[in-house]
């Protein structure tokens, strides 16, 4: 600075490029992995909501148990004996067969509406309705860890992920 000039008139430093461009890149990083993390997270509620909306919303449908008689080509079926008011014996409904359901075993089912398709109710049946999201959870989990350098919030949403599929697995 001369020392005649006053010190109001010395120009700010500028950024140097550099800088800039790993913020812009910083930046870039953490919305694309956000925007990643989160769609991972919609889809596994998406997968889940198609299955636990009529296991844990049961005002108004039909409850009732069905005897696997009879599995093959993915699906199992059986009678179906009515538990809740209003709802009518059915001879044949389909359940999604899965390393859950025997032949010649009971279970407790909830009526999709408009069908003969039927999801298991109870605990059981909503752990398995959000197996989706367990898996969306750990997931994300790697997103976050290794996109976001959250390292808690990813060791958290994997271990909600962990408890929910083993809790599935448990109880179904």
């Amino acid at each position: 600075m001369i020392p005649a000039m006053p010190a109001s008139a010395v120009a700010a430093p500028r950024p140097r490029p550099r800088r800039v461009a790993r913020a812009v890149l910083g930046f870039g990083r953490v919305a694309v992995m956000g925007t990643v993390a989160v769609l991972l997270l919609i889809a596994g509620v998406w997968a889940s909501w198609g299955t636990a909306q009529h296991v844990m919303l049961t005002k108004g449908r039909e409850r009732g148990t069905v005897e696997v008689t009879r599995c093959g080509d993915g699906v199992c079926s059986g009678p179906y004996a009515p538990v809740s008011a209003g709802s009518r014996a059915r001879g044949r409904v389909v359940l999604e067969d899965s390393v859950a359901v025997a032949e010649g075993r009971t279970y407790s089912v909830v009526v999709k509406p408009g069908g003969v398709g039927v999801v298991r109710s109870g605990s059981a049946g909503v752990l398995y309705a959000w197996v989706p999201l367990g898996g969306a959870l750990l997931l994300a989990s790697v997103v976050v860890a290794g996109g976001l350098r959250r390292t808690r919030v990813a060791w958290g949403m994997a271990g909600a992920g962990v408890v929910l599929l083993t809790a599935a697995f448990v109880a179904v």
